[in-house]
C-alpha cells in the first residue's frame, strides 16, 4: 500500500454565519499529483489554507492529518519544516527582496550551504529568466516571473508534500503552459502534490486523480483522466456538450 501523505476527513470550515466548506473528504497518497477543481468560491482555496492553518477568525472542523499525524493548530513554518510547504494564490513574494534573497528565504529550515546553493542553480536552470534577473526585486517582476519565483522558493525547502494555489491565474497562455511542465517535472521527480486550479483541463491533463467542489462539497472524484472524459465535467469545467 501507499502511504497517505494528506488524508481530510470531515472537514468543515465557516467563516462567521457562513459554511464554506461542508465536510468532505479527500486524500492524497505518496508520490501522486492529485487536483482540486471547481468553480470560483468552491472552497478550494480555503480547503488549502485549512491544511496550513491560516485561516484566523474561522471555525474549522474535522480532521486533517499529515504524514499520519494531526496538524490542526499546529503553526504553519513548524508545517514547512515538516516538509509541508504552499505556493499560495497571489504567488505571495518577498517583494522588497531580490529573486536570490527569495529563494535564499525558501531554504531558511536548511543548514547544507552547498545543497542550498547547487538547489539555487537548479532551479535558475529551470527558470533562465530569473537567473537573469537574480539581483532584481521580486515586486518588479511580471506575474508569471513572479509564479516561477515562488514556485521555486516553495521548492528550495525539498517539500514532501505541495500545495499549489491556481498557479495559471492571470497568466499568459505561454507562461501558463512552462507553469504547468514544470508542474509535471516536479512531479515526475517524486514531489507530491495537490494542486488547486481553475483550468480543469490543464489540471486533469497533468494529475493522477482529480476532486471535483461545488459549494462547499467534493461532488464527484475519481482517476483524472476518467473524468476529463466524464460528460458532466467536461459540460460543466471544459465548456463542451
Amino acid at each position: 500500500m501507499v502511504p497517505n501523505v494528506l488524508t481530510i476527513s470531515g472537514l468543515k470550515v465557516a467563516y462567521g454565519g457562513i459554511q464554506a466548506v461542508k465536510g468532505i473528504d479527500l486524500e492524497v497518497n505518496e508520490g501522486e499529483l492529485v487536483t482540486l477543481i471547481g468553480a470560483n468560491g468552491a472552497g478550494k482555496t480555503t480547503t488549502l489554507k485549512a491544511i496550513t492553518g491560516t485561516l484566523p477568525g474561522c471555525r474549522v472542523g474535522g480532521e486533517i492529518r499529515y504524514a499520519g499525524e494531526p496538524i490542526q493548530g499546529v503553526d504553519s513554518y513548524k508545517l514547512v519544516k515538516r516538509g509541508l510547504a504552499m505556493v499560495p494564490e497571489g504567488r505571495g513574494v518577498f517583494t522588497r527582496m531580490s529573486i536570490l534573497e527569495n529563494l535564499q528565504m525558501g531554504a531558511y529550515t536548511r543548514n547544507d550551504r552547498d545543497g542550498i546553493a547547487a538547489d539555487i542553480d537548479k532551479w535558475f536552470c529551470v527558470f533562465p529568466r530569473l537567473k537573469e534577473r537574480a539581483s532584481q526585486l521580486a515586486g518588479t517582476l511580471s506575474g508569471g516571473e513572479q509564479q516561477m519565483l515562488a514556485m521555486a522558493r516553495a521548492l528550495m525547502s525539498h517539500p514532501k508534500l505541495l500545495l499549489l494555489d491556481e498557479p495559471s491565474m492571470g497568466l499568459s497562455p505561454i507562461m501558463v503552459e512552462k507553469i504547468f511542465e514544470v508542474v509535471r517535472a516536479v512531479s515526475a521527480q517524486g514531489v507530491t502534490i495537490l494542486l488547486v486550479e481553475q483550468n480543469a483541463r490543464l489540471a486533469l491533463q497533468a494529475a493522477h486523480r482529480g476532486y471535483v467542489m461545488d459549494s462547499g462539497l467534493v461532488t464527484m472524484s475519481g482517476n483524472a483522466a476518467d473524468m476529463l472524459n466524464d460528460p458532466k465535467v467536461r459540460e460543466a469545467y471544459l465548456g463542451e456538450v
